[in-house]
């Protein structure tokens, strides 16, 4: 039997810069936390946005905290088409080469020039944890999710460090064709 990780469920939201979030909300803007989230020190916001592409707007995505280096826009690959955008599939902050958008918040609006993405299946997990599933960061493995639509995703990125904890992350298109739930079980082959 293989190792066991409990899913979660990434809806499209966004990252931002300190910069960014000045423009955005005002000057001297602090993201209100709403909610911690299962990663270390990441929690989703009450601020959102509306993101703006070529075909038209996505309208409510949720920050997340707290600020980044960079702004990262993540959708999945049903959101990034409806608006226009050739999103590629990427590792987070894996950004060079990607397409912009517009985002636009009550203060102010950015013209990203790249920045959008879709985000690679990954699983977190904290360096004991990666050591009690024989896996380190950087592989690739296979997981398996049961029920009625059962299903096993290939190329699942490990990412294992300090700051992680024990997650499968998986967009929303890909939870909807495995029929699978926030905090259901996984397991690594």
């Amino acid at each position: 039997m293989g190792y066991k990780v409990e899913i979660g469920l990434s809806n499209k939201h966004l990252h931002l810069t300190e910069e960014h979030i000045e423009v955005l909300f005002g000057k001297g803007h602090k993201l209100t936390p709403t909610k911690a989230l299962k990663q270390p020190g990441q929690f989703a916001c009450e601020e959102k946005v509306d993101i703006v592409g070529p075909k038209g707007t996505l309208k409510g995505l949720r920050v997340l905290g707290p600020a980044r280096p960079e702004t990262q826009v993540e959708l999945a690959l049903t959101d990034a088409r409806g608006i226009g955008i050739k999103a590629p599939v990427r590792e987070s902050g894996k950004l060079e080469g990607t397409p912009g958008c517009t985002i636009i918040g009550p203060e102010g609006s950015i013209e990203l020039d790249h920045g959008v993405m879709i985000a690679l299946r990954h699983i977190h997990l904290s360096p004991s944890e990666a050591i009690e599933a024989g896996v380190k960061d950087r592989d690739f493995v296979c997981v398996k999710v049961n029920g009625e639509r059962a299903v096993v995703f290939e190329q699942v990125l490990i990412r294992s460090g300090d700051a992680h904890s024990r997650e499968f992350h998986l967009d929303t298109d890909e939870g909807n064709a495995a029929g699978c739930n926030n905090d259901e079980l996984s397991e690594i082959l």
